[in-house]
């Protein structure tokens, strides 16, 4: 597994090593001593994961920005099948990069990983037809402690790859986000 730092250093990607012929390929995605190690290495704590989701998003379904005011999830997200546009925006108050967002595409030809931590709001935007995106959690799924963030805040100015004239697809939740 190879650490690729990001613009805001507690946010990391993981790329797997693939092995592959002509059968198809084979990748560990997870070992938690490995990830020790990386965490380690980008100067962080490893975080221990305790949920693992999967969903399943159309073309232009975009997500988000969630986060969670207690129990607060740090996520590790992959995706099997298609491609998202992964946002992370730093929600922390005492963080130097508080306000800030990164962005990378995951797919599941690129095989990268994204870890952001907790303190921090998440979304993503489906690019290709369909999206299947799994994310193991550091703590339990919370409903009554989820918050959301506008998608669109104009002080966040994310840069989603959303093409003129299209209008993202959002749940109610995410609509009634306030900026």
């Amino acid at each position: 597994m190879k650490l690729i730092p990001t613009s805001i250093p507690d946010v990391l990607l993981f790329e797997p090593q693939l092995f592959g012929d002509e059968r198809g390929f084979f990748m560990e995605t997870f070992r938690q001593s490995e990830f020790e190690s990386l965490f380690t290495q980008a100067g962080c704590v490893c975080p221990t994961f305790v949920q693992e989701n999967m969903s399943r998003s159309q073309k232009h379904v975009l997500r988000g920005l969630h986060y969670q005011v207690q129990q607060a999830q740090g996520k590790l997200i992959r995706v099997t099948a298609g491609s998202i546009f992964d946002v992370a925006v730093d929600i922390r108050k005492d963080s130097k990069t508080y306000g800030q967002w990164f962005s990378q595409v995951l797919s599941a030809d690129n095989k990268l990983q994204m870890y952001i931590p907790p303190g921090f709001a998440h979304g993503f935007y489906t690019l290709s037809d369909y999206a299947d995106i799994i994310y193991k959690c550091t703590d339990y799924y919370a409903p009554e402690f989820e918050r959301t963030l506008a998608w669109n805040d104009p002080l966040l100015a994310i840069d989603w790859p959303i093409a003129q004239g299209i209008e993202p697809i959002l749940s109610d939740k995410d609509r009634a986000a306030m900026a």
